[in-house]
């Protein structure tokens, strides 16, 4: 057995399950089922939503340990599907690594949803929520240009890597500013249920539900940080639409 070899892959399918949205425990007991079902029961795994580290000792009695970031994450739930499948035959059939390694990278390199097809997405979740908010047919139509600009600018940003706080500022900014513009040009449009139903979006419903449940679980560490983080990206919603309000008033009177 090479041990560098199944470290290097257990982190691998650990990082792509919490960089695409996967609960802390879920990414632990996928590393420690990969490590035991090579007959390793020395493996030591902590995660937390921006960090794994992974320690084996070898029957020799020397340590092998890696760590490695997770700077991104993102929603991407066929990935943690696929990695969970790749776990369970992993389990049951124990494939040689280099074979994991491939379908790990197959994973990796999975691809997503066209661009147009993930801005018809956002302008119909946004269409749908003001609908569902009490607006008129009319604030629904509206609201379909705030969600695909909501799509169109957090993709601009992170394209440019800017920080993720300031892409929500943004985006709710850029959500807020056309219904907004929209209300002022025709009174009967209510802004508010256009601006309620395009954020609903950029709502880290996500982060929420796992926060919760990693505390449930006892991972207290990833649970605090994906509180702060879902108050954090509460924050940066609140203070884009903010800025947007209160430039309407000052210049249109809106």
């Amino acid at each position: 057995m090479n041990y560098n070899d199944l470290v290097n892959t257990a982190v691998e399918a650990g990082y792509l399950l919490v960089a695409n949205g996967a609960e802390i425990y879920r990414a632990e007991e996928s590393m420690q089922r990969i490590f035991r079902a090579y007959g390793v029961e020395t493996g030591e795994v902590f995660v937390i939503p921006t960090l794994l580290e992974v320690t084996v000792i070898m029957p020799d009695g020397r340590p092998i340990t890696r760590i490695k970031r997770v700077p991104q994450r993102t929603v991407n739930l066929d990935r943690v599907e696929q990695v969970n499948a790749l776990c369970r035959h992993i389990w049951s059939d124990k494939p040689q690594l280099s074979e994991i390694c491939a379908e790990l990278k197959r994973i990796r390199r999975r691809p997503t949803l066209s661009p147009p097809v993930q801005a018809l997405a956002y302008a119909l979740v946004a269409a749908a929520f003001t609908l569902f908010y009490g607006g008129c047919w009319q604030d629904a139509v509206v609201a379909l240009f705030c969600g695909a600009a909501i799509w169109l600018t957090t993709r601009c940003l992170e394209r440019f890597r800017v920080n993720s706080f300031f892409v929500y500022v943004a985006a709710s900014f850029a959500a807020a500013s056309i219904s907004l513009a929209a209300a002022n040009y025709n009174v009967a449009l209510s802004y508010d249920k256009m601006i309620i139903g395009s954020l609903m979006n950029l709502v880290p419903g996500v982060a929420i539900t796992n926060f919760m449940r990693d505390i449930i679980a006892g991972d207290l560490i990833a649970g605090i940080l994906r509180l702060t983080e879902s108050v954090l990206i509460a924050t940066a919603i609140a203070i884009g639409a903010g800025i947007a309000l209160t430039a309407s008033r000052m210049i249109l009177g809106v």
